[in-house]
């Protein structure tokens, strides 16, 4: 064995164990970055049984020994390359290419098949035999298709990961570019020794690239150490993107569709990547059947939007915001943010704020809330009828409370349809029930009472085991406006008193306030 076989020997080894030594780091500080540090072990793993089997390779002395080294030395060529761009796309955040790009493994495999099973089909090697000059270990080689395609495939994925890495270092923040650049320089490596290796600038014989794969070692060795290169991952945009829960439309300054998330895809079922370029306006058409209400030219912008998608109807809180794609070109950024629940949610919490449970008309707050508006926005005349069941103790204490309650139901369904639309009818607190007439005077408030009193008084109200009868009392008080000097309150006060009297006078009667403001 000559001194220069020696010398390869010893530097493969080398290269061997950088790379085990890395491997073995990465292991122990898994814990340290659990999403990529099993990925990157492989990756070194496989590049440590390429190295290893190289120098072993060099030590045979006959041709079956080749061989064998060679085979074992592919599991390392055939599947480094794929795993280190996988490495690359876990590292950049880059998910849905990493499960999609992990398919292709069946093409190493088919690889290491292919060269461990050559001397019955030869489609890898035309032929392998030791060098007819410099002998054993050094080989002469005929290459056939398979190991054009194999070639093309491992450069594909070397060149790709390359790319991967320039790119993110374009638009990476600060933090993140030394890490990078260290990336960068890790793909470049391989890629130069094995363009010299094909292209028969290396020492003629022997796969020279593991004679330099511990530089790729040391560099990752040192990002890890120096730029914190596997504690400080960046997140690719495009995940934090794609991520993001809200819908996002993205237009140029033409306002033409240019991206959108999987919120956006989920949401909107029927967009997908050909409408890139479309008119939103157009667009937007297809997909909702409505016009976009809005003028994107006004951004910034914040609204809530109602929208029908898949005959179900949702509330957007929709955001327009001018966008900068970059020095030269703007655009505008729509996010719709789903508040649908939130909204119901919202309602049902009004709902019971102002709505009496029972009998599902307004409550004694929601009463006062849009009285006192329409009290201080009416120009002529107001009235009050304030009224309650007549012994509704007894019907509690004979019928049962169930039957109370379906009375009290019963009877606000009767007083709505009986009185106009634009009454405030609201329970006032237990069996006492209140009306508001905005514009109508004392007369007219007397007119309409008397004849609810009387429609009641022949009303059979179903209760639980039959019917029964019931009796109202009723109190009128009304006031001309405007007047300055009292409010609603004493009008109400005024209305209780003219119920007290109807109540002291026996009952099942209207009585009205005498004095009228």
């Amino acid at each position: 064995m000559g001194a220069t076989v020696t010398a390869y020997i010893a530097i493969m080894s080398a290269s061997g164990v950088f790379n085990l030594y890395l491997a073995i780091f990465s292991y122990v500080r898994r814990h340290y970055y659990k999403r990529i540090a099993p990925i990157f072990i492989l990756y070194t793993g496989t590049v440590t049984v390429y190295c290893f089997a190289a120098a072993f390779g060099l030590l045979a002395t006959s041709l079956e020994q080749i061989k064998i080294w060679t085979v074992i030395q592919y599991i390392g060529i055939a599947f480094a390359p794929l795993l280190g761009l996988l490495f690359i796309l876990r590292y950049f955040g880059m998910e849905k290419a990493f499960k999609r790009t992990s398919l292709l493994l069946t093409i190493p495999a088919v690889t290491v098949a292919m060269v461990a099973t050559n001397d019955f089909h030869h489609l890898h090697y035309r032929s392998i035999d030791t060098h007819p000059v410099l002998g054993a270990p050094y080989i002469e080689l005929v290459i056939g298709p398979w190991y054009i395609i194999h070639g093309m495939f491992i450069f594909a994925c070397m060149f790709t990961a390359l790319c991967l890495t320039l790119l993110q270092l374009r638009s990476a923040a600060p933090i993140y570019r030394k890490q990078i650049i260290i990336l960068a320089f890790g793909q470049c490596i391989p890629i130069l020794l094995a363009f010299f290796y094909l292209t028969g600038l290396s020492p003629a014989g022997i796969d020279s690239v593991p004679l330099y794969l511990w530089l790729t070692s040391i560099l990752y060795f040192w990002a890890i150490n120096s730029s914190s290169m596997f504690t400080l991952v960046p997140v690719a945009k495009d995940v934090i993107f794609q991520r993001i829960a809200d819908a996002v439309i993205v237009l140029d300054d033409s306002q033409r569709l240019i991206e959108f998330n999987q919120a956006a895809k989920h949401l909107f079922t029927d967009i997908h990547k050909n409408m890139y370029g479309q008119d939103f306006y157009s667009f937007w058409k297809g997909l909702t059947d409505t016009d976009f209400s809005y003028d994107l030219s006004s951004a910034p912008l914040t609204v809530e939007m109602t929208q029908t998608l898949h005959q179900k109807n949702y509330v957007f809180h929709l955001r327009i915001s001018n966008l900068s794609i970059s020095q030269k070109n703007s655009g505008s950024l729509l996010i719709f943010t789903d508040i649908t629940e939130m909204k119901k949610l919202q309602n049902q919490l009004e709902y019971f704020a102002y709505y009496d449970e029972l009998t599902n008309i307004f409550n004694r707050r929601a009463f006062f809330k849009y009285t006192k508006s329409a009290f201080m926005e009416e120009k002529k005349q107001f009235t009050v009828i304030l009224f309650d069941i007549d012994y509704f103790k007894y019907v509690n204490d004979t019928y049962g409370h169930y039957s109370g309650d379906l009375v009290l139901s019963e009877l606000s369904r009767r007083i709505q349809e009986i009185t106009p639309a634009q009454c405030i009818f609201a329970r006032y607190g237990g069996e006492e029930f209140i009306l508001a007439l905005p514009g109508r005077s004392v007369e007219e408030g007397l007119q309409l009472a008397e004849m609810i009193r009387k429609k009641i008084e022949v009303h059979l109200f179903s209760i639980e085991d039959g019917s029964i009868t019931i009796t109202i009392s009723m109190g009128v008080a009304g006031t001309n406006l405007p007047a300055g000097e009292f409010t609603l309150e004493e009008l109400l006060n005024r209305a209780d008193k003219a119920l007290y009297i109807a109540k002291e006078s026996g009952r099942n009667q209207v009585q009205v306030d005498k004095d009228v403001f």
